[in-house]
């Protein structure tokens, strides 16, 4: 038994996500916890859960409305991720590779949600 957002691989990856950069924000300095630390996990972590708020008891529109907060919230992780690197919290390596992760997850996004 699962609920239907878990078989989408948009949730799945960005759930991945969500934990990566959970990993790398541990690193960050103490007195970024409640600016940029705060931002970037509240912002990635609302991909996951946009999408399976959309999925649940909601109507096609409903859930493209969903589908496009998840979008958002994945640009805005994009914009953190600037911040990060132009502060040297985050290497450029890290930052091309979280940041591919990005683009990808969005135009997957952006595939899904022009499907339903």
């Amino acid at each position: 038994m699962s609920f239907k957002f878990e078989k989408l691989t948009i949730w799945q990856k960005s759930m991945e996500l969500g934990e990566t950069i959970f990993q790398i924000t541990i690193n960050f300095p103490a007195d970024e916890k409640f600016n940029l630390t705060s931002q970037i996990r509240r912002a990635v972590d609302s991909i996951a859960l946009n999408i399976s708020e959309g999925a649940i008891l909601q109507s096609q529109p409903e859930f493209k409305k969903f589908i496009g907060y998840s979008i958002r919230s994945c640009a805005e992780v994009v914009t953190c991720l600037y911040k990060a690197k132009f502060r040297k919290y985050i290497s450029e390596k890290e930052f091309n590779e979280l940041y591919s992760i990005c683009f990808n997850l969005t135009n997957m996004m952006i595939v899904f949600r022009n499907q339903l």
